[in-house]
């Protein structure tokens, strides 16, 4: 893969942690800020477990990512404007990376088992 997971989901981190506080410097949106730095925290630890090496780390980034594209596709295709449509393709790439990530990740195992026997 063109990035390694752990810089993604960093990447991702302050993506969402910053556009989160933008928001709300901007427009006084709580909501904004709650979910950009919930959803960072998310993809922080996403991040520290990835590069742990421990379970789950690729399956939680992907879970707050598809949360991202069911909670801002709707109001990106609504409002059509640029922050929302933004976050929504953030969120579209992250589902397919880190899909790719679990994917990748389980064929391995089983290449691994495989000539293990």
């Amino acid at each position: 893969m063109l990035l390694t997971t752990g810089v993604a989901t960093s990447t991702f981190f302050y993506g969402r942690a910053i556009g989160g506080s933008i928001g709300f410097i901007k427009g006084k949106s709580i909501p904004s800020l709650v979910a950009g730095v919930s959803c960072g925290a998310l993809y922080a630890f996403a991040g520290s477990r990835i590069a742990a090496k421990a379970t789950y780390g690729p399956e939680i980034a992907f879970a707050v990512s598809l949360l991202l594209v069911v909670m801002m596709v709707p109001r990106a295709l609504k409002s059509k404007k640029p922050v929302p449509i933004f976050v929504s393709s953030l969120g579209s790439f992250g589902v397919v990376y880190f899909a790719a990530a679990l994917y990748s990740a389980k064929n391995a195992a089983k290449l691994k088992e495989k000539w293990k026997e």
